[in-house]
């Protein structure tokens, strides 16, 4: 199945450009909150050490695990590797859920903000990305 355009046709409508604004503010939100939990890792602010080591995670981890958020990240953010890192961060956040359980996080609160964040990352996307947009509706 081939699909045409027709050259007068309009390449964005209304609905796309409002869809794509509204995707990249709750991406630029998404961001603020991840970039700010990967530097508090990556520089090792003490209650944050503190907090990961109570979950049963060494000091020395917590760099580790901000670079990785931070490289995740990216990703998300470049466009053609916007797929790529919400997958990365996906599965960086189902870790989140993990050691959330480990330790016996409560349920609404610690243990699902993981899956709120990943579920707003992926809004997010949808939104900014017709070709997103295309694929879900195609299957």
């Amino acid at each position: 199945m081939t699909l045409t355009t027709s050259p007068a046709a309009p390449t964005t409508t209304v609905a796309g450009r409002g869809a794509r604004i509204a995707g990249w503010t709750l991406t630029g939100l998404m961001t603020v909150f991840l970039l700010l939990d990967s530097v508090t890792k990556l520089v090792a602010l003490p209650p944050v050490v503190e907090a990961t080591t109570r979950m049963g995670f060494t000091a020395a981890t917590v760099p580790v695990i901000g670079a990785t958020l931070l490289g995740c990240l990216v990703l998300h953010l470049i466009p053609r590797t916007a797929v790529l890192g919400a997958v990365l961060l996906t599965g960086y956040l189902g870790g989140a859920v993990c050691a959330q359980l480990r330790v016996g996080a409560p349920l609404w609160t610690y243990l699902l903000v993981p899956v709120y964040t990943g579920a707003l990352i992926w809004l997010g996307l949808y939104l900014r990305s017709s070709a997103l947009r295309t694929l879900v509706r195609a299957g």
